[in-house]
């Protein structure tokens, strides 16, 4: 189960607002350096990609445009598509790519921005996940439902399920895609679809495969409140219930693993949990390993190539659900140091600055607190190590 537009999912105690500053440190020797915007008045900025030269690429989903931010913060739209979202963004020897669709029809194409201003369609991954549908043989609902609760359940509807419809008790996975974010190597362009559940790779040619399926989220009891929204029979409470995953990012690693975020699928808010999760991705056997837990609307992440040392954007994390930016050692599988941030979404690392996009998230009938923004921070361990970013 996962809400269409999983960003609008959170609760609206999350519009309270928090100033956006940055501690002197936060523990476990963990640094951070005053935040400072580079860029503002952006409209749900959820991706981000940043150049060798500092030159930030931003996507503003909702309004259908990509937007190209220099350091000092002048801002350009580079594409447009109106009516679509675009995200997905990346950026490699100054060439871009970003994903454009709409997936309530099961749209989604991956663009390549050439050096001269042209977009062109690259790979079809709507067709692929229509034809494919990678995460087929993943089983999501209910486990071990009684029958005579799972005869109180209404009729299925027809997928893909949500906001406003419920899934069945039990079902595998449907075709859905909402390619959420990109990673440009000189391997191919490794894609993370929040709605097919999986990673996939666009070679130069165009041409797509499947790296990984990821699995079922770690089962929860369901809770009468969750029953209730999802229109579910009270018999099912305390039974165990696998939601989807929900991939939101997708970075190179050390090892050239790939390091990926997910959402649980279901209700982002911590009201079941801290749910949210970092995993690794073996890119040539798609083995799937569990790095870090006890995340609320992790959306983003950035690494340190150096050390293994992750930095996540928790749309929903901190004090009040209203967004935090955490770090994680390679050895601690949680965060250990944060600071809060309204409602983050992408991150980024280079030349030992962290680049992030918050005041980002969407809300039914409601505004950000304030208009999106483009800013920077320091980031540094034991007081002199900066973070170093993977170069392809």
């Amino acid at each position: 189960m996962k809400t269409r537009t999983f960003v609008a999912a959170a609760c609206a105690t999350v519009l309270a607002s928090v100033a956006v500053a940055a501690p002197a440190s936060a523990g476990s020797n963990f640094s951070f350096g005053k935040i400072k915007t580079i860029a503002e008045d952006l409209q749900t900025p959820l991706s981000l990609a940043v150049d060798n030269d500092g030159t930030s690429y931003v996507s503003q989903n909702f309004v259908g445009a990509l937007t190209r931010i220099t350091r000092s913060g002048e801002q350009t739209v580079i594409a447009e598509a109106p009516g679509l979202e675009i995200g997905a963004v990346s950026t490699r020897r100054g060439e871009v790519y970003y994903a454009q669709g709409d997936q309530s029809v099961g749209q989604f194409a991956l663009m390549k921005l050439g050096r001269d201003g042209t977009s062109t369609q690259l790979a079809d991954l709507g067709e692929w996940e229509a034809t494919e549908n990678p995460d087929r043989n993943n089983t999501y609902g209910f486990i071990g439902l009684p029958a005579d609760c799972a005869a109180q359940f209404p009729e299925p509807p027809t997928p893909p399920f949500g906001p406003e419809t419920s899934p069945p008790a039990s079902y595998t996975g449907v075709i859905d895609t909402h390619v959420y974010a990109s990673t440009a190597t000189r391997h191919g362009i490794y894609v993370a679809d929040a709605g097919g559940n999986d990673i996939l790779r666009v070679g130069r040619d165009g041409a797509i495969s499947t790296v990984a399926v990821l699995p079922p989220a770690t089962p929860v009891p369901a809770t009468l409140e969750m029953l209730a929204q999802y229109g579910y029979p009270a018999c099912a409470e305390g039974v165990n219930y696998a939601f989807e995953p929900v991939p939101t990012d997708v970075e190179v690693g050390p090892n050239g693993w790939l390091y990926v975020t997910s959402l649980p699928g279901g209700p982002e808010d911590p009201s079941l949990g801290a749910r949210g999760s970092v995993v690794k991705v073996n890119p040539n056997t798609g083995e799937v390993v569990t790095v870090a837990t006890g995340l609320v609307g992790a959306t983003g992440l950035a690494i340190d190539d150096r050390t293994g040392t992750i930095i996540v954007a928790e749309m929903f994390g901190g004090a009040g659900g209203t967004g935090q930016v955490s770090v994680i050692p390679s050895f601690a599988g949680t965060a250990v140091a944060s600071f809060p941030v309204v409602s983050p979404a992408a991150i980024e690392l280079r030349d030992g600055k962290v680049y992030l996009t918050h005041n980002a998230a969407v809300f039914p009938e409601n505004a950000p607190p304030e208009p999106g923004k483009l800013s920077v921070v320091n980031v540094s361990w034991r007081g002199h190590h900066r973070m170093h970013d993977y170069r392809d």
